[in-house]
């Protein structure tokens, strides 16, 4: 054991108090220095508003510390480059300076960063030479957010700041005294916009930078949905010199029947604050004469009053795309979304009720989410069988505490755990009954953000079969034992120990992870993961009322990152939660008309795309809905955007043959998204199965900057509608994009590459791979002069790409003297890198040749012991 003469939290301890002497001289100095205020002439704009930051080095560290006005409270980071600490004004704003009242960790270089939207930053101010302290530096510039970005540090901790201050002039307009603005960022619509860059939404996005803009004829319209009936006290707009002479303000019920709250023959244009009374759930600018040639345009559209409540039913969605009206958000969730509270009587029944239907319904269309409310629940054992997704509706996960245990085991299946598919559990505390949970499963069985306290088990009674699994964003007081567990990875969580492993257990960011060890013990650790962006859930405000929360990206992350997760807030009224039945077109519509999207439990048949083409849109499903193409079309299309979400659904391949079942990005798609990346997280895809399906590739990764965590792609090898040539697939999962990102990449089966990368610096931690069982013979899987199609292949032309931990399995039933010449397949180049690779054949079901390309052992015989590669080249 390595000696540690210091303690980090004796040096932490010790840096405190240095820091807090320094302070304390400055502070005595500065009674004989006559001071002048920097800032006279300007306004400090940043104090009290919302902060995030990339990371925080702990919970009493949060980034709201550094905008709350007390130096005695600070904001720090994790100890990596680089970092970020960003502040949200409200609306945009012009800029005149930043004061950045440094800890004794500060940055020597840094970037003063402005935004309007959040994702695409100006530089305007660079320093590789920041000298700590309080540091006031000059800016000009506007937006609406603005960072401090770090690419150095001075020390080996974090940064750290008292304070980050932003001066200058408030851009927005001024609130009504004593009113709540109600319609920013909700979903705006118009009669027409003079072109794609001046949208309806660009109104109440409270960016005073943006505008919409109308036709230039008459009339024309803006309106906003509130979300739920609302009563109205005043009405602000914000006129670009393209104003309204005569004009209404009107509020609706229904979006159809209109009552006129105000009307002008003679408007002024300018900042026009109108005072309204009236109540409705929509409201408009009806303009009927326009003071110029052009169009009605509007930088801001701002609704004042006291907002409804939007958590009761409601309907599902209003009138489709045809209609007359626009698509409402919000609404109730649907019947096979069960909510429980602490006082729900026989909750233990109804859970029971869940499983005997699905415990075995390995194929069938049934669908369940299970939410507990906040609180306290006892003696709860939840077996959770196929197609169940169990979460807390709390903030963080010790808000939801359950005395008891959430189970998976293996009983209906004579205890082999290898085909627990299609569940998972997520934001809870458990405190299991024995001391250790069970949770038994295969692939597709997410184990997020969740408190276990004690340990936990992930084989199943007996110690029977199971191959595969993924935790991530959760803490495990106690020792996880996987046991007959064949592969498993571990993302940004920490463990109290760790016991065991058949193949390769994987871990990035891991705290408490056992050390690096590869292939004997089967662990491939990593200190961090590279980027990763948790999934957005579900929770409750404290009105009751739903929201979904979508945490921000984390750069060289390690550990849970709650309590206090950085990210933002999107009410459910700002979703249009579709129900089992609707068309792919009503959802379309929804989409495009600004409104992001919630798959209640079910199954959705589209006969066009679900087309994703506004940036940071999320599409979030629940009890893993399932979207199933017809007449051979994708089944989901995201345009080349920033920062879309998808999570927590199923995609089923339909009989026709759909090119590719998720497509991110169009062909030749080229534009950068580094700063807010795509993020693809338990989204599924299936071929087969559940009866005759086909496709080309499931997913196709056109975008540069996407993060796939957690995904299995599969073609089936079991079930209905099961054969070489009943469900073809070629491809599983094919990367053109740059900088992609994979952790936990579950692909098997397919016909030709499960995996194929031709972007350039890709990196995958974690690959779980089973060659396709049924080729007929070697000629059907002949690829040229090679014999086989590996599992995993980077394309010639790539230059830079990086694997961890990788594994890929044969079992050829149909014809068991194939050869496969290799599972891995790369050109031998010095930016191309693999670490920790094997093949194993399965009781000598087919054999491989060798392990990447013509390196490493050949597999043999019957004993299915792995054949591994430690580093390639």
């Amino acid at each position: 054991m390595a000696l540690r003469p210091v303690a980090p939290a004796d040096r932490r301890r010790r840096r405190n108090i240095v820091a807090a002497v320094i302070t304390a001289l400055v502070a005595s100095l500065l009674l004989f220095v006559p001071m002048r205020s920097a800032h006279a002439a300007d306004s400090l704009l940043s104090q009290g508003k919302t902060a995030t930051a990339s990371s925080t080095e702990n919970a009493g560290t949060p980034a709201s510390a550094a905008v709350d006005g007390d130096t005695g409270t600070r904001w720090s980071s994790a100890a990596s480059d680089p970092q970020w600490l960003e502040v949200d004004l409200g609306a945009s704003a012009t800029i005149t300076s930043v004061t950045l009242n440094w800890e004794t960790a500060y940055a020597t270089g840094f970037k003063i960063q402005l935004s309007s939207d959040g994702a695409n930053w100006t530089d305007a101010y660079s320093t590789t030479t920041g000298t700590g302290g309080k540091q006031t530096v000059s800016v000009n510039g506007s937006g609406r957010y603005v960072r401090m970005y770090g690419t150095a540090r001075a020390t080996g901790y974090g940064y750290s700041l008292w304070e980050f201050q932003v001066y200058g002039s408030a851009g927005g307009t001024t609130p009504p005294s004593g009113a709540t603005l109600i319609s920013q960022g909700r979903p705006a619509t118009a009669s027409s916009t003079e072109n794609a860059g001046t949208p309806a939404s660009a109104a109440v996005d409270g960016d005073t930078g943006t505008r919409w803009s109308s036709a230039a004829s008459d009339p024309q319209w803006l309106q906003v949905d509130l979300g739920a009936t609302s009563t109205i006290s005043s009405v602000t707009l914000n006129w670009e010199t393209a104003y309204g002479k005569s004009f209404k303000i009107q509020t609706s019920a229904d979006g159809s029947t209109w009552t006129d709250v105000y009307s002008t023959t003679t408007g002024t244009g300018g900042n026009q604050t109108l005072n309204v009374t009236g109540s409705g759930r929509y409201v408009r600018m009806y303009g009927t004469a326009r003071a110029t040639q052009y169009g009605y345009s509007l930088w801001e559209f701002q609704v004042y009053g006291t907002a409804g409540d939007d958590s009761g039913g409601g309907d599902n969605g209003g009138t489709t795309g045809g209609g007359t009206g626009p698509i409402q958000g919000g609404g109730d969730l649907g019947p096979n979304v069960k909510v429980f509270d602490p006082s729900t009587p026989n909750i233990q029944g109804q859970l029971d009720s869940i499983f005997a239907q699905q415990e075995s319904n390995q194929f069938g269309d049934a669908r369940y989410q299970v939410f507990f409310k906040p609180g306290t629940y006892n003696n709860i054992n939840d077996q959770i069988g196929f197609y169940t997704s169990v979460s807390g509706l709390g903030k963080n996960p010790d808000d939801v505490q359950i005395n008891g245990d959430m189970t998976v085991d293996a009983g209906w299946f004579n205890g082999n755990a290898t085909q627990n598919f299609w569940r998972s559990v997520e934001n809870m505390a458990l405190k299991p009954v024995s001391g250790d949970d069970r949770w038994a499963v295969a692939q597709a069985a997410p184990f997020r953000r969740m408190h276990v306290e004690g340990g936990l088990n992930l084989a199943p009674n007996g110690y029977g079969w199971a191959s595969g699994g993924y935790i991530a964003d959760s803490k495990i007081d106690g020792t996880v034992g996987p046991y007959s567990q064949q592969q498993w990875y571990t993302r940004d969580s920490s463990v109290g120990g760790w016991t065991n492993g058949v193949w390769n257990m994987v871990f990035s960011g891991v705290q408490g992870a056992p050390a690096q060890g590869f292939p004997n013990p089967v662990y491939t650790t990593l200190n961090t993961t590279p980027e990763s962006r948790d999934k957005p859930y579900m929770y409750l405000d404290g009105s009751g009322n739903y929201q979904v929360f979508v945490p921000n990206m984390r750069t060289n992350a390690s550990g849970v990152d709650w309590p206090n997760t950085p990210g933002t807030s999107i009410p459910l009224t700002q979703f249009y939660v579709a129900k089992p039945g609707v068309s792919a077109e009503t959802i379309n519509a929804a989409l495009a008309q600004g409104l992001n999207l919630v798959l209640t439990p079910g199954i959705y048949h589209v006969d066009q795309p679900i087309n994703v083409t506004r940036a940071n849109t999320v599409v979030l499903g629940l009890g893993y809905a399932t979207v199933i193409p017809d007449n051979g079309v994708d089944a989901m299309k995201v345009a080349d955007v920033d920062g879309v979400k998808l999570a927590g659904f199923l995609i089923d391949a339909g009989a026709g043959k759909s090119p590719q079942l998720l497509q991110v990005g169009a062909p030749g798609s080229s534009a950068s998204h580094a700063s807010n990346p795509t993020t693809i997280q338990d989204v599924f895809a299936r071929v087969g199965g559940a009866g005759p399906g086909q496709a080309g590739t499931a997913f196709e990764i056109n975008s540069n900057d996407v993060v796939i965590d957690h995904t299995w792609l599969w073609r089936a090898d079991h079930g209905a509608g099961v054969g070489w040539t009943t469900n073809p697939a070629d491809e599983g999962l094919k990367v053109n994009g740059n900088n992609v990102l994979a952790t936990g990449l579950f692909v098997e089966h397919f016909e030709k590459y499960d995996v194929e990368w031709a972007g350039q610096n890709g990196k995958t931690i974690f690959f779980q791979n089973e060659i396709a069982y049924d080729p007929p013979n070697q000629a059907a899987i002949q690829n040229g002069n090679t014999r086989g199609f590996a599992a995993y292949k980077v394309d010639a032309n790539v230059t830079s790409h990086e694997g961890w931990g990788l594994g890929s399995y044969c079992n050829f039933t149909a014809d068991p003297t194939i050869i496969q010449d290799h599972g891995f397949e790369a050109p031998n180049t010095p930016g191309v890198k693999f670490h920790d690779l094997l093949v194993v054949s399965l009781g000598g079901m087919g054999q491989y040749a060798h392990v990447i390309n013509d390196t490493g052992p050949g597999t043999s015989g019957t004993s299915t012991t792995p054949s591994t590669v430690t580093s390639y080249p």
